[in-house]
């Protein structure tokens, strides 16, 4: 992505922090500003998955960003302060949280849905993500200064059948994000939450228990979007002058509007 002269200046130099940022969307976000700076930017990468996180933090060096790699699992709040308290010191002042890291499991309705996959998803996408944006808050207050953002998803605005655990899970993180907002209304801190569409990642493989036949069945009939679409309108948003917050971008393919895709319409 090429930013100009001004929106450039506006990241460099910066530590940006990423949760599930191994593959998908997170590990596109990663390139994305390290390309929209030219190297010249921190990161911290979290995953659970650290050797695929190894071999990213490999390419991304060799541009010259700084890289610190650790695993993290959001679902686990021990592991989340344990995380922190083992950043090193030039890691440790974060300007961005990228909370990327998120799930959904399954497409059973309501009655037939596993107990210990409601208790992922809620610990994944809401309680971990709640965690890591108090735990980075607290930094950012000091200094007045900072970007949150939250992925959501169009299931956080509109729920679909099959959905209704991760749909909830998802308008739970943007009910936190709008009352951070406001909470926020006083400070130079800017809370901003990406709600993308149809994605084509490895979401709906995790989704169907690695099943790849079940996860290419879902973009059949229509082209999704890229995690490098989403990756670009993260940094975009992060790259405006600080007074100026895009608080909330929907994003879809062309053949989706709302939950509603045009292979669900034939």
């Amino acid at each position: 992505m090429s930013l100009g002269p001004q929106a450039q200046k506006n990241l460099e130099g910066k530590t940006i922090l990423i949760t599930g940022a191994s593959a998908g969307i997170g590990e596109a976000i990663a390139r994305e500003f390290v390309d929209a700076t030219g190297g010249n930017i921190k990161l911290v990468l979290a995953a659970r998955r650290v050797r695929r996180l190894a071999e990213l933090g490999q390419q991304l060096g060799q541009s010259g960003a700084q890289v610190h790699l650790a695993s993290l699992d959001v679902s686990d709040g021990a592991n989340i302060d344990e995380f922190f308290a083992s950043l090193p010191s030039e890691f440790q002042d974060i300007d961005v949280l990228v909370n990327n890291a998120g799930k959904a499991l399954g497409i059973e309705h309501a009655g037939s849905i596993r107990d210990e996959d409601v208790e992922e998803m809620f610990a994944t996408n809401v309680l971990g993500l709640i965690k890591m944006t108090q735990t980075v808050i607290r930094g950012m207050k000091e200094k007045n200064s900072g970007d949150i953002v939250q992925l959501g998803s169009i299931a956080g605005i509109e729920s679909y059948p099959g959905g209704s655990i991760y749909c909830a899970t998802k308008s739970a993180v943007r009910s936190f994000t709008q009352a951070v907002r406001k909470e926020l209304i006083n400070t130079k801190i800017r809370v901003m939450e990406i709600d993308p569409g149809a994605v084509e990642t490895e979401f709906s493989l995790v989704r169907f228990g690695g099943d790849p036949e079940k996860a290419k069945k879902v973009y059949e009939g229509y082209e999704p979007l890229s995690a490098k679409d989403i990756a670009e309108v993260v940094v975009f948003n992060c790259s405006r002058r600080q007074n100026v917050v895009v608080a909330e971008s929907l994003v879809f393919p062309t053949a989706q509007a709302g939950s509603y895709h045009r292979y669900r319409a034939q």
